[in-house]
């Protein structure tokens, strides 16, 4: 099973050239050019992980990460900017970002990260089952 992931940028050239680049290593890839986008195709698929621009127009990384974790607060965001400081790492990580990379992006290092937010969702889905399983027994008394 290849890991799915969203890719979520609105400069549609480079979403359109790491998305190719990340199918050819195995991935399944969607593509989103907007956080308007991002957060409608999130509510109907789960993604491993969500690779997502912090500098947009319209509704910006930052809210778009907020949104995407309202759906699903175990979400798994690496955040993409090339305007790097230490607020935006830190905005980005407070408000629940697994990860912030500076562009260009190093793409061993990307696929790095998506692996590892690939190894969290397992563990969420893990947990997740184990509760559901629990819910079950306490209902039967067994």
């Amino acid at each position: 099973m290849s890991t799915k992931v969203l890719l979520v940028d609105d400069e549609v050239d480079y979403v359109n050239t790491l998305s190719q680049r990340l199918t050819t290593r195995g991935m399944t890839v969607e593509t989103a050019t907007s956080g308007k986008e991002a957060v409608e195709k999130s509510k109907d698929t789960f993604y491993d992980a969500i690779v997502l621009d912090y500098a947009m127009p319209g509704l910006d990384g930052i809210e778009t990460l907020k949104k995407l974790k309202q759906i699903n607060p175990d979400i798994q965001v690496i955040m993409l900017t090339g305007h790097a400081t230490i607020d935006t790492g830190v905005q980005a990580i407070k408000e629940g970002a697994a990860e912030l990379l500076q562009k260009p992006v190093d793409l061993p290092k990307l696929m790095e990260k998506i692996g590892e937010a690939a190894a969290k969702k397992v563990i969420f889905v893990e947990r997740l089952n184990e509760e559901h399983i629990q819910e079950i027994l306490m209902r039967r008394s067994w």
